[in-house]
């Protein structure tokens, strides 16, 4: 199922809607939803224990690629900081008409600042375009792993996965 994973060291679009850990659009225009990128079994099931609203299934078997309960999620981000992949992120296209917001882990110093304007990109590395910071996360608990809000085209929503600073 991972085949462009193993051969480019990112997930397609195709390979992303075989998984079962990716919201409707329905559900995403709602409100604040998780979106699990994680399309391999692998030993691993943190998001599913952090899961407090239980919207998150790995099971007994825990290299099973975890399961999303959409109508469960409450878009806490208690799963995004937990994930040793970084392969969760909370996505909302409830935000406005034409923008979206895109939550994702960061582990890189300097951390970006609120209302900063950085270079979203793709899965694959390619620059989508500007977007702007609207929340700068860490906490003791998230560890190493911060948490970084853009506000960017709805369009996006779905495939921005990180950023590049600009200083």
């Amino acid at each position: 199922m991972a085949d462009h994973l193993s051969k480019k060291g990112y997930i397609s679009d195709e390979e992303l809607k075989l998984g079962s850990g990716v919201p409707s659009e329905q559900r995403r225009r709602r409100g604040p939803v998780a979106v699990i990128e994680c399309i391999e079994a692998i030993p691993c099931n943190p998001c599913e224990s952090s899961c407090k609203a239980r919207a998150i299934f790995v099971g007994a078997d825990i290299t099973h690629p975890p399961e999303l309960f959409e109508d469960k999620c409450i878009g806490c981000l208690s799963c995004v900081p937990i994930c040793p992949g970084q392969a969760i992120f909370v996505v909302d296209e409830s935000y406005s008409d034409q923008r979206a917001s895109v939550t994702m882990p960061y582990e890189f110093s300097p951390l970006p600042e609120k209302n900063e304007v950085v270079t979203a990109l793709d899965r694959s590395g390619q620059v989508l375009g500007d977007a702007t910071v609207k929340a700068v996360r860490k906490t003791k608990k998230m560890d190493r792993t911060a948490l970084v809000t853009i506000e960017a085209p709805r369009e996006w929503s779905m495939k921005a996965r990180a950023f590049r600073l600009k200083r």
